[in-house]
């Protein structure tokens, strides 16, 4: 009988190199549908903010950031209804208290590295323009709910917790209110809208078609990503918590935060960065209360410390921005120091 691939030695290792090979194809087809949504996404965007006449706070930090950041809410979720047990809430936890982690630290770094890339190359300069109040916001928001995540998983409130849970649910609705209502006029033109090219004022119902059809590929895009990462995963023996602290908000996370990179292109610094602080307050919110009422939310020193590193850089980046009013360059690559600071922590033992 013929076979495909032996059962000695070597056929398993060619088998093996070619699984790889398959596993690496994957990863790029997955990055580049990402990209192509995020690139839908951004255009779609700004051209529903324009038609609602919202403000760049509204359109960054609220309609972008809770656009992209849903479907990786689902992942806790998941994890915690469908899989449950000690490994499901363990996962559960790291994606959670990963994903702020990872948008403080990480995506600030790519940012940091995109602006100064366009800036080597003439696309932009290295100055970043903001608006002080969005961000500022967004970082206030930020810190005060996320502390109260982080303090909820080391003090047992007992059924007090589900009293929390509400709390920030009502929180993150005043930051959306207040955020809706915040002023300050879209950045700079925008380009034609992809699926109705043809028309300077595209109707709202291909808008909407173009944005759902950019958060079906992000969502099929980073779905194929998270897949063929736990192969790999699987092969490293990597423990499920950080797996969910260190791949899942690398694989679900970052690769829409490439919406931010195109917005930093286009020297809609305000965009590109509210585009993560909206999430960062998103992910502390939103996913923090399933996590406290659906689990019982203890932090273990993995975690502690992803959430203490999260928090240290987005009090770096408050202070700059409320005292300075600006955000340099250097603020945002000191992002990818932080997030250093975690993998060695982590795969040398020390935590």
């Amino acid at each position: 009988m013929l076979r495909l691939y032996p059962d000695d030695g070597a056929g398993a290792t060619f088998y093996g190199v070619e699984s790889r090979v398959m596993s690496v194809f994957l990863l790029l087809v997955a990055f580049a549908v990402i990209l192509a949504g995020c690139e839908l996404f951004v255009n779609g965007v700004e051209w529903f903010g324009r038609r609602l006449e919202l403000g760049e706070g509204a359109v960054g930090s609220v309609l972008a950031a809770v656009g992209t950041a849903l479907p990786e809410t689902v992942i806790p979720i998941i994890a915690i209804v469908v899989h449950g047990g000690a490994a499901g809430q363990a996962v559960a936890t790291g994606a959670i208290i990963g994903a702020p982690f990872m948008l403080s630290t990480l995506a600030m770094f790519v940012c940091g590295t995109a602006v100064v890339c366009y800036a080597w190359t003439g696309r932009r300069t290295r100055d970043i323009r903001i608006n002080r109040e969005v961000l500022g916001r967004d970082l206030s928001f930020f810190l005060v709910v996320y502390a109260v995540a982080v303090l909820l998983g080391v003090v047992d409130l007992g059924t007090g917790r589900y009293a929390v849970g509400a709390l920030l649910l009502v929180s993150y609705g005043v930051y959306v209110y207040r955020t809706m209502k915040s002023e300050g006029d879209l950045e700079g033109d925008v380009r034609s809208l992809y699926f109705h090219a043809a028309a300077t004022s595209p109707r709202l119902r291909f808008i909407l078609l173009q944005l759902v059809v950019a958060l079906s590929a992000i969502i099929f895009g980073a779905d194929l990503f998270v897949s063929e990462l736990t192969k790999v995963a699987e092969v490293l023996s990597t423990p499920p918590l950080v797996i969910s602290l260190l791949l899942t908000p690398i694989a679900t996370e970052l690769p829409e935060k490439f919406n931010s990179v195109i917005w930093m292109r286009a020297r809609k610094d305000t965009l590109a960065l509210g585009n993560i602080t909206g999430a960062m307050v998103f992910q502390s919110a939103i996913p923090v209360a399933v996590g406290v009422t659906l689990t019982p939310w203890r932090l273990d020193r993995v975690a502690l410390l992803a959430a203490g590193i999260a928090l240290v850089a987005g009090l770096t980046l408050w202070l700059r921005v409320r005292i300075k009013g600006s955000v340099p360059v250097t603020a945002l690559l000191v992002g990818g120091f932080f997030y250093a600071v975690f993998v060695v922590a982590v795969l040398t033992g020390v935590v």
